[in-house]
């Protein structure tokens, strides 16, 4: 039900994990992050046992239903399948978007990473809803992200697509944001910014009032 009108949830998009959040639950950070203003949760498990990702990510996916925002699964489309999530988001090396929508059907939300224009032409041709365009900045969070590519490729890509959806991540925070947002993003995705905060309730609302001044903190 999200897909028609991916665009209007990529304001704030939390990505996170289930471990290592110094003694929160992934579900109570999840929680406080959409009492700020988050507008779509994407669960990012790479070493978690599966039956403890299916059993966690079942409640933050009724949790992100109670919101009414999307829940996407990176990369597993098989767990997307039995979380019964609303898309998936995909890497260049992952399952391609195309093979994933056969697999998921034509209601649920294909994202997908670029990071140059010839994988923002790949993801397009590959049916993408959404494109997650970076590192804009340097960050620690993901191993692979490659170096800082600035928001040069969000603008070509605007130019280009208008009409595509479109979140830049890597390094983003409130401090830094907005200058994303002016590029022609339609949003910012964060790990850091949000989960490894005191308080990610807060957190939340002071990234959404940077990406969406004078909106209200929730969408």
């Amino acid at each position: 039900m999200f897909r028609s009108d991916v665009r209007q949830y990529l304001s704030v998009y939390l990505v996170m994990d289930l471990s290592g959040h110094e003694g929160k639950s992934a579900l109570d950070i999840a929680r406080a992050a959409l009492d700020g203003g988050v507008t779509m949760i994407q669960l990012r498990e790479k070493k978690t046992p599966l039956a403890r990702v299916v059993e966690e990510g079942r409640a933050l996916r009724e949790l992100c239903r109670e919101y009414g925002v999307p829940f996407l699964v990176n990369d597993r489309v098989d767990v997307a399948l039995v979380l019964d999530a609303d898309g998936v988001h995909v890497g260049q090396d992952d399952l391609p978007g195309s093979e994933a929508r056969k697999l998921l059907g034509q209601d649920k939300i294909i994202g997908i990473s670029a990071g140059t224009m010839a994988e923002a032409e790949w993801a397009m041709a590959q049916g993408a809803d959404y494109l997650g365009v970076g590192a804009v900045y340097s960050t620690l969070t993901k191993g692979d992200a490659g170096a800082p590519i600035g928001t040069g490729l969000i603008s070509e890509i605007k130019q280009r697509w208008p009409h595509i959806g479109m979140v830049g991540i890597g390094g983003i925070d409130a401090s830094n944001a907005a200058p994303v947002i002016q590029a022609g993003a339609d949003g910012v995705a964060v790990v850091s910014a949000i989960v490894r905060q005191s308080d990610p309730c807060s957190a939340a609302r002071q990234l959404k009032h940077e990406v969406c001044p004078g909106q209200s903190q929730k969408k």
